[in-house]
């Protein structure tokens, strides 16, 4: 069965840093844009970055730009999210998705048509 499977978060204080990771299992990704979304309590799904197939266009939300980086290894089947800087604002449940590569770009969650169960990022003092 075809999946995402998200890993590197964790409890961090501010000012510190995660990778996340999103392997696919199932999935050869290098067909696929990949998106990186999070969820904090209360609040809507939100797009934090995108990055196409090959890895030529990437898209990232003001809120985290020059702190986050998306990227991709192909090779290894994997796409990543770099988080610096963390502050407490960026506290939520972290979700990979992927959808089969696109002419028409986007980062909005119901584009995406495969997730991965989410991975808790936590930043507090």
């Amino acid at each position: 069965q075809a999946q995402l499977v998200e890993s590197g978060g964790g409890l961090v204080q501010p000012g510190e840093s995660l990778r996340l990771s999103c392997a696919g299992s199932g999935l050869e990704l290098r067909y696929y844009d990949v998106g990186w979304f999070r969820q904090a309590p209360g609040k809507e799904r939100e797009g934090v970055s995108c990055i196409s197939n090959n890895g030529g266009r990437a898209t990232i939300v003001n809120s985290v730009k020059g702190r986050f980086t998306i990227s991709r290894d192909n090779a290894k089947n994997t796409a990543f999210l770099q988080m610096n800087g963390l502050k407490p604002e960026d506290t939520g449940i972290y979700y990979c998705a992927a959808v089969v590569s696109r002419s028409r770009w986007s980062c909005v969650a119901t584009d995406f048509t495969s997730w991965g169960q989410g991975t808790q990022v936590t930043v507090s003092s």
